[in-house]
């Protein structure tokens, strides 16, 4: 049986202060928790109905140090973000990332300026880990990759990816020092993406939903590309949603090398 102490504690890990106070989030759903299973992340506590933790004895049995309690559905519903609780509740510790600005100057990168929807976010890391890219820089002021919603709408990315917040400003000025690196950023207005020389490296700057790239970042670029519509003189829709484009950026530069 669940306590109070422990119910008002996972709890309090849905939100922003107490995940940064603890460095714990927690992982829901049976397809989620498999994916965690198989990374690195170190798991802290396991709360799961009965026949979940049956199927996974064999697997449980290998984890040292670890807390596993068994729940009801209806103490799991106390607990869970999701509307519909999935069997499984797992807290784990906030794994921590660091990088080398010489080690990414080889690699594609994303990086997301002031992005605010967790759905989004998710969408991206997923679309990053499909397009075998495997560090994501966002502002500081993004909305955080351990926000419950984020999590679950990565589908598992988020244990392949690598997720970093940065001083926008100053990342962005060691990476325009580089030689051979170029700052790409998608614009209404830009290079047709279609028709322009694509790089195997550098980094596509994505900018918030609401405003797009800020003022602040424009000066870094050096590359502004463009989604064209079809056909070109059509009414359209007057953007697209950032994960979407997002994904067509992406698939156009992994063409290019394929």
């Amino acid at each position: 049986m669940l306590s109070k102490n422990k119910i008002k504690f996972i709890n309090s890990i849905k939100k922003k202060k107490y995940r940064d106070i603890h460095q714990y989030f927690f992982v829901e759903g049976e397809k989620l928790v498999d994916e965690l299973l198989h990374s690195d992340v170190q798991i802290i506590s396991v709360l799961a109905v009965k026949d979940w933790i049956e199927k996974k004895q064999s697997k449980l049995s290998n984890l040292t140090d670890i807390e596993i309690i068994e729940v009801t559905e209806e103490e799991l519903k106390k607990i869970s973000a999701l509307t519909t609780p999935n069997k499984i509740l797992v807290i784990a510790k906030q794994p921590s990332h660091s990088f080398e600005i010489n080690e990414i100057k080889e690699k594609l990168n994303i990086f997301l300026d002031n992005i605010k929807d967790p759905g989004n976010l998710g969408t991206i890391i997923r679309i990053a880990d499909w397009y075998g890219i495997k560090n994501i820089f966002c502002s500081s002021e993004s909305v955080d990759v351990f926000n419950p919603k984020v999590v679950q709408s990565t589908m598992g990315a988020i244990f392949r990816t690598e997720i970093h917040y940065v001083d926008s400003s100053n990342f962005l000025k060691k990476l325009q020092q580089l030689n051979n690196f170029n700052i790409y950023g998608t614009f209404l207005k830009g290079d047709n993406i279609y028709k322009t020389e694509l790089s195997k490296n550098g980094i596509i700057i994505m900018g918030s939903e609401s405003h797009g790239i800020s003022d602040k970042i424009k000066p870094f670029i050096n590359k502004q590309l463009f989604i064209p519509n079809y056909p070109l003189d059509a009414k359209t829709s007057e953007s697209l949603n950032i994960s979407i484009a997002t994904a067509i950026a992406c698939s156009e530069f992994r063409r290019r090398i394929m």
